[in-house]
């Protein structure tokens, strides 16, 4: 990202946005505003408004974060292997823009398998 990139993304996003989607940063658990949220909907990345996932795929994992057993579609992440904090974890990205949604877990429901952990702050939900 460029310093240009990174002013532009600084005066779109608020402080809590920027650092969780640019600096891979994470929010509290139990603190992000669609942890309980039931609202029908598309979720989108705040960053590019792309589609993200479907409010169908949503679930209670009990971990503090949004959790999705899907993505909306094959178009809408990529992921990247994370070794930070001395562990081995499966970032997910917008596929998109490249903003750093939070990261996938095997431990989630069938069909899939999937758990999806994904910031709030990263999110934008636009109800059906």
């Amino acid at each position: 990202m460029t310093e240009n990139d990174k002013h532009n993304w600084q005066e779109k996003l608020t402080p809590e946005q920027f650092n969780i989607c640019w600096n891979k940063g994470t929010e509290a658990p139990f603190t992000g505003k669609y942890t309980d949220c039931k609202t029908a909907g598309i979720y989108h990345c705040v960053c590019c408004g792309a589609a993200l996932f479907d409010s169908e795929t949503k679930y209670n994992s009990g971990s503090g974060w949004p959790s999705f057993w899907n993505v909306l579609n094959d178009e809408s992440v990529t992921t990247l292997m994370d070794k930070s904090h001395g562990m081995y974890r499966v970032e997910v990205l917008c596929k998109n823009c490249h903003a750093h949604l939070g990261h996938v877990f095997r431990d989630g429901p069938q069909p899939t398998g999937l758990r999806y952990c994904i910031n709030s702050a990263a999110l934008d939900l636009k109800e059906k």
